[in-house]
C-alpha cells in the first residue's frame, strides 16, 4: 500500500522521446518501442489504473539557433524540453499519480526531478546508474547534458541563465547512488566535497545487492517516511543484460540484481515517481534491441509491484 498516492493506485506514463542531451541517435525511439511492447497493459494487469496520452512532441531548436553555451551542446532544446517535462511531471503527482517517465537521454532528470520535488520538497533521490551524471558545464569533457542533470538540480552547476528555472531543491543528504562503474575525476571530487553517498559496483561486490539497498535507504531515507524518487539509466545493468545503450560499461548489475532495487523500492511503499532512462534501439541488432526494451518494461514492473510469487 502506498503511503503518499491516491487510491485507487492510478500511473501515469509520460513517453518522453528525447535525445538532445546526447550525440547518438535512436535513444528517442525507446519509449515508442516499450510502449509498443504492451507496457500499458502490463500495468493494468498489476492493478494500476494507466493513462497514457501519447509521447510528448517537442519542438526541435534548429542547430543554428541553439550553438554551444560554453562547453554544453544543445542547451536551449534541452532546456525546453525539461521544463515541459517538469510540469507535467508535477501535474501528475498532484493529482495524486505516479510518474513513469520514460526516456529518453537522462537529461531528462532535471525535468523529472525538478517536477517531483516541486510537489514532495522532501523527495529523496535513488539514483541506479554507471554514471554520476553530476559533472558541471566546467567540468564536462563531452559537453553532452545527460551527464550533468545532477549538477543542475543540486544547485552547483553555476550561474547559467538558460537553466535558471532549475530549482537547486535537490540537497545532497537526500541523493544515493547505486551501480557507479565509470566516473569522471572531476564527478568523484564533486561527490567527495557535497557528500553524497554512493554504492559502486566495488560495494555491491562485497555487501551484496540487498544490503546494499538497505545501507542507500538507511542514507537517505532511514526513518522509511520520506517519498522516493527512482531514477533508473539502463546502463546500470551489465551490457550483456541490456545492449541496446548508449554508453554501455561491462561489470554491472545483473538482471536479478537490478530488479531486486526496484523490488525494494516498490516494498517500501514510499515509491512516488520512476524514470527508466536511455533505451537506444538504435545501437543494436533486433535481438539485443528486443532484449533490451523487454529488460525496461520488466524493471518497471518490478517497480510498481510484480513479485516473483
Amino acid at each position: 500500500m502506498s503511503k503518499f498516492l491516491s487510491d485507487p493506485k492510478s500511473v501515469a506514463i509520460v513517453g518522453c522521446p528525447f535525445r538532445g542531451g546526447q550525440a547518438k541517435l535512436g535513444v528517442d525511439h525507446g519509449p515508442i518501442h516499450m510502449v509498443e511492447a504492451g507496457l500499458e497493459q502490463q500495468l493494468r494487469d498489476l492493478g494500476w489504473e494507466v493513462r497514457f496520452d501519447g509521447h510528448h512532441q517537442f519542438e526541435q531548436i534548429s542547430e543554428e539557433n541553439d550553438p554551444p553555451i560554453g562547453k554544453m551542446k544543445n542547451p536551449r532544446f534541452v532546456s525546453q524540453v525539461c521544463k515541459a517535462v517538469a510540469s507535467v511531471v508535477s501535474d501528475h503527482a498532484r493529482r495524486g499519480q505516479l510518474p513513469v517517465v520514460l526516456g529518453g537521454d537522462h537529461s531528462l532528470a532535471m525535468g523529472t526531478i525538478g517536477g517531483t520535488l516541486e510537489v514532495y520538497p522532501n523527495a529523496c533521490v535513488i539514483w541506479v546508474d554507471a554514471h554520476a551524471d553530476i559533472n558541471t558545464p566546467e567540468t564536462t569533457e563531452s559537453g553532452n547534458i545527460h551527464g550533468m542533470p545532477v549538477s543542475f538540480l543540486l544547485g552547483i552547476a553555476g550561474n547559467e541563465p538558460e537553466f535558471a528555472w532549475v530549482k537547486p531543491a535537490l540537497r545532497a543528504n537526500r541523493l544515493v547512488y547505486i551501480g557507479l562503474r565509470d566516473v569522471d575525476a572531476d564527478e568523484k571530487r564533486i561527490l567527495r566535497e557535497n557528500g553524497i553517498k554512493a554504492f559502486s559496483m566495488h560495494e555491491i561486490d562485497r555487501h551484496g545487492i540487498g544490503k546494499v539497498v538497505e545501507l542507500a535507504l538507511d542514507a537517505v531515507n532511514p526513518n522509511r517516511d520520506l517519498p522516493i524518487h527512482l531514477s533508473f539509466d539502463v546502463d546500470a545493468l551489465d551490457p550483456t543484460v541490456a545492449p541496446s545503450t548508449g554508453t554501455p560499461v561491462r561489470g554491472g548489475l545483473t538482471f536479478r540484481e537490478g530488479h531486486y532495487i526496484c523490488e525494494a523500492i516498490h516494498e517500501t511503499g514510499l515509491l512516488i515517481a520512476l524514470d527508466l532512462m536511455e533505451v537506444n534501439p538504435g545501437l543494436a541488432d533486433a535481438e539485443s534491441v528486443r532484449k533490451t526494451v523487454s529488460v525496461g518494461c520488466s524493471l518497471v514492473r518490478a517497480a510498481l509491484g510484480e513479485a516473483l510469487l
